[in-house]
């Protein structure tokens, strides 16, 4: 349940970690509930949950394509399904699964891609993942979400079994995440928040990168740059009427996503803008389309521009 303490905790612990105690809650809740993973219990934060609800949970081990296709099979015998495994296993190493199964044929099932982003850098790109959402957003009936932190991961894991269509839920981050909602909130998918108001610069992110971006604009309010801060955690359906309301305001419109700029956040926006008029410039940071050689995350957030600093000095010299 949602409680200052629990997203202090939640905060401390992460993204995974804190998956796997919501699980716990939503099993409580939800007798039609399994979970599929292939070989992350740990990882996922799943082993008080697989020792608790053992008929909720199915390890079909290092077999993702499998890991899509058991689900597919619970899902169309009426349960509810969320499978999870590292992000770019949960997504492109499964790309047609996802295709035929939950596109195409429009079976439900929850997919939580673990480790998203550039959090387990010093794995090399192997492990990051700064394609998936690309892919996926090419997918009819898919819902993508990017939780900008625990308290919002929550939000969307009780909201999932309520709503049409598969989901693919991205995390990102790592232990001791940035708490970028301080309290309950309304959430909906496929509705932005406007974390921070401001009329020259309106920054869109999405993840747990939104804590660098709230950082940025709380500095260059003292440089007398007003920037609002968009958590835009809902990247398909993506919020076209805020996207077309910023646009009309302000000058300068700034994307930020722990992703390649080709395909996710900032190419949706561009996407929305394309169809518009509007006076304002947009400016994409994230991954530039390249492989870097791996490194520790802050290091990686510093090469690709998605440092506070380094967004700073992007909004700074395009303003």
């Amino acid at each position: 349940m949602i409680s200052k303490s629990n997203i202090k905790l939640w905060s401390s612990l992460g993204m995974r970690a804190t998956f796997g105690l919501i699980a716990i809650e939503l099993a409580n809740k939800n007798p039609n509930l399994i979970i599929t993973t292939s070989d992350v219990s740990t990882s996922a934060g799943l082993d008080r949950f697989k020792n608790k609800f053992p008929e909720k949970y199915i390890d079909v081990g290092i077999a993702e394509q499998n890991l899509i296709g058991v689900s597919t099979g619970l899902a169309s015998e009426g349960y509810d399904v969320i499978s999870t495994t590292f992000a770019p296993f949960q997504t492109l190493r499964c790309c047609e699964q996802i295709k035929v199964n939950l596109g195409y044929m429009k079976h439900k099932v929850c997919m939580v891609g673990l480790a998203s982003g550039l959090v387990l850098g010093n794995l090399g790109f192997t492990h990051c993942s700064i394609e998936e959402v690309g892919v996926l957003r090419s997918i009819p009936n898919i819902t993508i979400v990017s939780p900008s932190d625990t308290l919002e991961l929550y939000k969307v894991l009780n909201e999932v079994f309520n709503l049409k269509g598969s989901f693919y839920i991205r995390l990102t981050g790592g232990s001791n995440s940035k708490i970028i909602n301080k309290s309950d909130y309304n959430f909906t998918v496929g509705k932005s928040v406007e974390l921070l108001s401001g009329q020259d610069v309106s920054i869109i992110g999405c993840g747990n990168i939104l804590g660098n971006c709230l950082e940025a604009a709380n500095i260059l309010k003292n440089k007398n740059i007003n920037c609002s801060v968009i958590n835009m955690h809902t990247i398909k359906p993506i919020d076209k009427d805020k996207i077309i309301e910023i646009s009309k305001k302000n000058k300068l419109i700034v994307t930020v996503e722990e992703h390649n700029v080709i395909g996710g956040l900032g190419s949706s926006v561009a996407e929305v803008l394309s169809s518009e008029k509007h006076n304002c410039i947009l400016k994409r940071i994230g991954i530039n389309d390249f492989y870097s050689s791996g490194g520790s995350y802050e290091y990686l957030k510093n090469i690709y521009g998605l440092s506070t600093e380094k967004i700073i000095e992007t909004i700074a010299s395009n303003i």
